[in-house]
This record gives structure tokens, sequence and C-alpha cells, in this order.
């Protein structure tokens, strides 16, 4: 199994009064530690959606654990949990870098579908990506 690992610093304008991470900031580290994970093994959001696929989310959850704090180093790792030809779902851990510690944890699931936004069947219509894709489980 294929996990990336993407590295994040808490910037001042993700905390909130209480001095953490705010809880829709977790969903911006999801999609960025995602779009490298996409990127790393050779892929592109911007080229899938030339090739006429599309990769919405339809479902998002995150556990909070622990609460970032600014300036904290994170490290999320990401790697995809289950894939069929028409979905693919994502699992991230987050882990604070000065304690190892897991601080939240969730996946985000995405379907596969064309311009008009119906959905595909990956295998059948892109195999070669498909393949890759099923190839990092």
């Amino acid at each position: 199994m294929y996990i990336n690992e993407t590295k994040v610093v808490v910037r001042y304008a993700e905390t909130d009064k209480m001095g953490i991470v705010h809880h829709s900031n977790y969903y911006i580290y999801f999609e960025e530690a995602r779009t490298e994970f996409i990127k790393k093994i050779g892929i592109s959001y911007s080229q899938m959606e030339k090739d006429g696929i599309m990769f919405p989310l339809v479902e998002s959850n995150c556990r909070y654990i622990q609460g970032a704090k600014y300036e904290d180093k994170l490290m999320i790792k990401t790697w995809i949990k289950e894939l069929t030809p028409v979905k693919a779902e994502f699992n991230y851990s987050i882990i604070r870098e000065n304690d190892q510690k897991e601080i939240a944890k969730g996946s985000t699931l995405h379907t596969f579908v064309d311009n008009n936004f119906k959905i595909i069947n990956l295998k059948k219509k892109h195999t070669e990506l498909f393949e890759k894709l099923q190839s990092l489980i």
C-alpha cells in the first residue's frame, strides 16, 4: 500500500480564539494532502479534467483527537483505502511531528464522473488510470 506524506506548518490564520486549528481547516489539509498524493503518482487533477474525468467529493469525515496549535509541524499521511470502478475512498492520519501523536484522522469519498457529472466506470473508460490507482492499494 502506498502512503504519501505531506508536511504542513500551522499558520496563525488557521487558529481560532482558543488557539487551536479551527476544525474546518482539517478538510483543507486533507485536500492539500490528496492533491499531493495524486501528483506524486504522476497524475494531476487538471489532466484528469482535460481527459473528461471529474472527481467530486461526496462524503467526508474527521475525528479530532487533539488540537494543533500555531506553528505546529504536521505530517498528513494519505492512502487509498478502497477503490471501485466508480468511487475511491482516501484515508488520512494527521501526526504532530514534535511528539508523533495522531491528532486527527478522517476520510473522503469521491466518485468518478464525466463533465456532465454523470457517473462513469473508470475501469472501462480509463483503464490505465484505474489500474494505476489500484496498484497503490
